[in-house]
């Protein structure tokens, strides 16, 4: 299997590190090759703090990867969080040289790389351009400016800026566990890519995804991403509470938050109780399951509420900002029990949990469906993205190849040719590209333009 066919998201969180290799199938649906798990002993709260272990953990997780895919992991797409990450608006323009010209996939990059020369404060880097609303001349309020034409091409950009050490020790890591860092991708993002439908962004909602170390947001109105951050808080600090608050070792507390915890104390009955083993020798400790919904909720509370203070910031109980699609639940910190009616409570907004294998084809056994596989699942659709937009061939070298295939056809005897209806060769060329690199709607809707002004001009 070459390297094209298939791509590989690498998940660096605070408690585990996933590798997931997947290919897309004929219907659009990702097919997962191999997935690859390790315990993530190098990172604190989205952040890198030990170089060496958290190198062990990628070549860990990449291994189990590759031997479960049976294919080799050279590029990965990374994703980056932490509390070191920070957003902003804003609005730039470029004034076009040629305006008699319709605007380009070109322009656009042309004004992104505009944005990406702001000057942020000492140490910070920006990893995200985002464009939100266009605006060409005086027309305000464009989507999609490809194809038009203007003399001056304006957007608003919703800017994603982080710690420049911060991604030089991630791609460091990357690079020492012999692997090449295709892309790099704020985690919300890509949680949101797997888990949001077209419809949810489009009437507006909010991805709250709770991992390891952090809360990671993002919200969308109007299929534009309109605010994002990341909660320095997340299920590693639930965790400790419950060590502290019951006086056990952090297995346990683990333990207990996954099979017995719950968000909401008022659902738990006063007589549950759950029987922890004493360390060597001690007697066994008996803990009510009400006093563990009481600790865990203080904090799942205080998580909310700084949710809830993101959600104001955006301005999400305004009516024309209102998110009528209200919160999608997903991360390992979204298998709480009762978390969705807490989140609910707190916020006022419908939530669900949003599952990350809905455009997995073979998951069969159910294994990806869990809500802590969203972020490297997205991050495989964002791998996939760019493998795609690689591999398209560009019209000189499907001409190319054609004239290769045609030559020793066209230099056969005419004995054994005369049987064979042969094609002109620039038809050929013309029914090739046309079949190998179908257009998109932008381009569609450029080669109408032109075709319109054309005939207009006749």
């Amino acid at each position: 299997m070459e390297n094209q066919e298939y791509s590989v998201g690498l998940d660096i969180g605070t408690t585990k590190i996933v590798a997931i290799v997947g290919r897309r199938n004929a219907h659009g649906k990702i097919e997962i090759l191999g997935v690859g798990k390790a315990k993530s002993l190098g990172v604190h709260k989205g952040i890198v703090n030990n170089i060496s272990q958290t190198i062990n953990s990628i070549k860990t997780a990449v291994a189990e990867a590759q031997s479960s895919a049976g294919v080799p992991i050279h590029k990965v797409t990374v994703g980056i969080a932490g509390k070191h990450i920070r957003s902003l608006q804003h609005s730039d323009y470029i004034m076009r040289e040629h305006p008699d010209q319709y605007i380009t996939e070109d322009d656009i990059e042309k004004l992104k790389d505009q944005v990406k020369k702001l000057v942020m404060l000492p140490g910070e880097e920006i990893i995200h351009v985002l464009p939100q609303e266009y605006k060409v001349d005086s027309e305000g309020e464009i989507q999609e400016p490809i194809g038009m034409h203007g003399k001056r091409l304006e957007a608003n950009f919703h800017v994603v800026v982080g710690q420049m050490g911060s991604i030089r020790n991630i791609a460091r890591c990357v690079r020492e566990a012999g692997l090449e860092m295709e892309a790099l991708t704020l985690e919300p993002l890509a949680s949101s890519e797997a888990v949001l439908t077209k419809e949810e962004k489009e009437a507006g909602v909010a991805i709250v995804d709770i991992g390891g170390g952090t809360t990671d947001i993002a919200i969308f109105k109007d299929n534009i991403i309109r605010h994002t951050c990341v909660i320095p808080y997340g299920g590693g600090i639930i965790t400790d509470d419950i060590k502290e608050g019951c006086s056990i070792i952090e297995k346990h507390a683990e333990q207990l938050k996954v099979k017995f915890g719950s968000s909401v104390p008022e659902l738990e009955k006063d007589s549950t109780y759950v029987t922890i083993p004493g360390l060597h020798g001690r007697p066994d400790k008996e803990i009510s399951l009400k006093v563990l919904a009481q600790i865990i909720n203080a904090r799942v509370e205080e998580i909310l509420e700084m949710v809830n203070t993101e959600l104001k910031a955006y301005g999400a109980f305004e009516q024309k900002k209102k998110l009528i699609a209200g919160i999608v639940l997903t991360g390992g910190g979204s298998n709480l029990r009762n978390l969705r009616q807490l989140a609910n409570y707190t916020t006022g907004f419908d939530s669900r949990i949003g599952f990350a294998n809905e455009y997995v084809a073979n998951d069969k056994n159910q294994y990806l469906k869990g809500p802590e596989f969203a972020t490297s699942i997205g991050l495989l659709m964002e791998s996939l993205k760019i493998r795609d937009k690689k591999i398209l061939p560009t019209e000189e070298e499907i001409i190319e190849e054609i004239v290769t295939r045609a030559e020793p056809v066209a230099n056969q005897p005419i004995a054994e040719t005369e049987k064979i209806q042969i094609q002109p060769i620039e038809e050929i060329k013309k029914v090739e590209v046309a079949k190998r690199n179908k257009p998109t709607f932008g381009q569609s809707l450029m080669d109408k333009v032109k075709k319109f002004f054309e005939e207009v001009e006749e």
